[in-house]
């Protein structure tokens, strides 16, 4: 892969892995002095020719300049949104033909419009549950719903799982 084509990690004032960024926009963020070279693994990083000077880009760095944190809501419970957690796929089947939502709880049970009751289903596995249990039905989800999660948040715990895995 050639060395343009390279993406490096930034790093918030406290540490915290926040995106990846293309090699020139590391480049940029060095050279204003608005980014620090930051040293987590043995690996130095690439080298970036121009024609008057030659610059070790590191594969991490942190950023000097506050930036501000960009305000981040839980999005609405809508169809949408719902399937792209679930990663349009029934969360009983796994089908992803015919897709529709369904509450674990059922509403007239006291379930509510909700992150963790709300599920994408296919329409035969929704009819089948009805508005009845999952327990009354015999039926299993494959995950667990819940919220989506701010995508800082979980782009830092896949930054620090991958890094682990790369130090062992």
């Amino acid at each position: 892969m050639q060395v343009l084509e390279q993406s490096v990690v930034v790093f918030s004032q406290n540490y915290l892995p926040l995106c990846r960024v293309n090699i020139k926009r590391a480049i940029v963020l060095l050279v204003t002095n608005k980014a620090e070279p930051l040293d987590f693994s043995a690996e130095p990083g690439w080298l970036v020719h121009s024609p008057s000077l030659v610059l070790s880009v590191p594969k991490h760095i942190r950023l000097k300049i506050a930036a501000a944190e960009r305000m981040w809501k839980v999005p609405p419970v809508n169809r949408r949104e719902v399937l792209r957690r679930d990663h349009h796929s029934c969360q009983y089947c796994g089908t992803n033909k015919h897709l529709t939502l369904d509450h674990v709880i059922p509403r007239s049970k006291g379930g509510l419009h909700t992150w963790d009751n709300v599920v994408t289903a296919c329409s035969r596995c929704n009819s089948r549950k009805g508005d009845k249990s999952l327990a009354e039905v015999g039926m299993q989800l494959r995950t667990k719903p819940k919220a989506p999660v701010h995508p800082a948040v979980s782009f830092a715990e896949k930054f620090w799982v991958d890094l682990q895995a790369d130090l062992e």
